[in-house]
C-alpha cells in the first residue's frame, strides 16, 4: 500500500498512446477502415438528426430516442477517432494529462448514456408492440424528455469519479499507455499505487449500468416475443421480428465488444494485447456507424423522408440550371 505521508504525488505532463502494440507497421492500413467508419458515422448521424428535426411526422418517441442516440454516437466517435488518426497518420502519440482525463470521462460517460438509450428504445418497442393503443399516452414528450435526462445524468454522475481517482495516483515508472485512447483501466495500471479502489468502483458501475440495462432489454424482448408469436398473421409476425431484429443487432455490436474489453482488463492475461485493443475500439466505432444505417435504411418513415428531401433538392437544382440556361 502506498504511504501517503512520504510519497510525492506526481502526475505526468503527457501520456504516450502507443496505438495498437505489435501492429505498428500496419497502422496506416488499419486507419483506412477506421477513418471510413468515422466518416459514415459523421454523415449518417448528422443526416438522421437533420431529418428528425425538419420532418414533423418524425416527432415521435422512437425518433426522439434515435436523435439522442445519434448525438451520443457523434460524441463517442469524435472523442476517440481524431486522436487515433493522429497516431496512425502522423505518429502523434502524445496526449496532455488533462486532455487524457477529459477523453476518458467522455468515453465512459457516454458509453453509459448509449447503454441507457438502447434500454429506453427497447422499452419504446415494448410499449409500441404490446400496448399500441396506449403508446402515445404512456410515452409522451415529457416522459421521453425525462427518460433522456435521467439517462444522461446517470452516465455523467457515475463516471465523474473516474478522472478524480486517476488524478490522485503518482505515475513514477512510465507514461506509455498501450492503447489507442485513454481507457480507464489502461491508464490506472500505470500508477505506482494500490488501484483497488479504481477497479472496484469501475466494476460496481459497470455491473449497475449494464446489469440494469440488459435486464430491462431482456424483459422487454421477452414480452415482445410473447406478443409477436401470439399474432395470427405470419406476415405481421415476420415484419415485427424484422424491425426488432435491427435493434437487437445494434445492442449486440455495442455490448459484446464492450464487455469483452472490460472483462479482459480484469480477468484475463491470455488475450493478445492487439486483439483486446482492436475489440475495445469496435464498440466505439461500429455502433455509431451502424446505427444510422440500420435505423435510417430499415425505418420506412426516415427512408421516405430522406428520399423526398433529396428528390426535392434535385428538382430545385435542375430547375435552377434550366433557368440559368434559358437566361444565357
Amino acid at each position: 500500500m502506498l504511504n501517503f505521508n512520504s510519497t510525492t504525488f506526481t502526475n505526468p505532463n503527457t501520456f504516450i498512446l502507443m496505438g495498437i502494440p505489435g501492429l505498428e507497421d500496419f497502422h496506416i492500413w488499419i486507419s483506412i477502415p477506421f477513418c471510413s467508419m468515422y466518416v459514415v458515422a459523421l454523415i449518417g448521424n448528422t443526416v438522421i438528426l437533420f431529418i428528425i428535426k425538419i420532418e414533423t411526422i418524425l416527432h415521435e418517441p422512437m425518433f426522439y430516442f434515435l436523435s439522442m442516440l445519434a448525438t451520443t454516437d457523434l460524441i463517442l466517435s469524435t472523442s476517440t477517432l481524431p486522436k487515433m488518426l493522429g497516431i496512425f497518420w502522423f505518429n502523434y502519440h502524445e496526449i496532455n494529462f488533462h486532455a487524457c482525463l477529459t477523453q476518458m470521462f467522455f468515453i465512459h460517460a457516454f458509453s453509459g448514456v448509449e447503454s441507457g438509450l438502447l434500454s429506453a428504445m427497447a422499452l419504446d418497442r415494448y410499449v409500441a408492440i404490446c400496448n399500441p393503443l396506449r403508446h402515445s399516452s404512456i410515452l409522451t414528450k415529457a416522459v421521453v424528455a425525462q427518460i433522456g435526462i435521467v439517462v444522461l445524468l446517470r452516465g455523467l454522475v457515475l463516471m465523474t469519479p473516474h478522472p478524480f481517482l486517476v488524478r490522485r495516483w503518482p505515475y513514477c515508472q512510465t507514461n506509455v499507455i498501450p492503447h489507442t485512447y485513454c481507457e480507464h483501466m489502461a491508464v490506472v495500471k500505470l500508477a505506482c499505487a494500490d488501484i483497488s479502489i479504481n477497479s472496484l468502483y469501475s466494476l460496481a458501475v459497470i455491473i449497475l449500468i449494464v446489469g440494469t440495462d440488459v435486464t430491462c432489454i431482456s424483459l422487454s424482448y421477452v414480452q415482445i416475443l410473447h406478443t409477436v408469436f401470439s399474432l395470427p398473421s405470419k406476415q405481421a409476425r415476420l415484419k415485427t421480428l424484422s424491425t426488432c431484429g435491427s435493434h437487437v443487432c445494434v445492442i449486440l455490436t455495442f455490448y459484446i465488444p464492450a464487455l469483452f474489453s472490460f472483462l479482459t482488463h480484469r480477468f484475463s492475461s491470455h488475450i493478445a494485447l492487439h486483439t483486446h485493443i482492436l475489440l475495445a475500439n469496435m464498440y466505439l466505432l461500429v455502433p455509431p456507424m451502424l446505427n444510422p444505417i440500420i435505423y435510417g435504411v430499415r425505418t420506412k418513415q426516415i427512408r421516405e423522408c430522406v428520399m423526398q428531401l433529396f428528390t426535392t433538392k434535385i428538382l430545385v437544382w435542375c430547375s435552377a440550371l434550366l433557368n440559368l440556361h434559358m437566361t444565357v
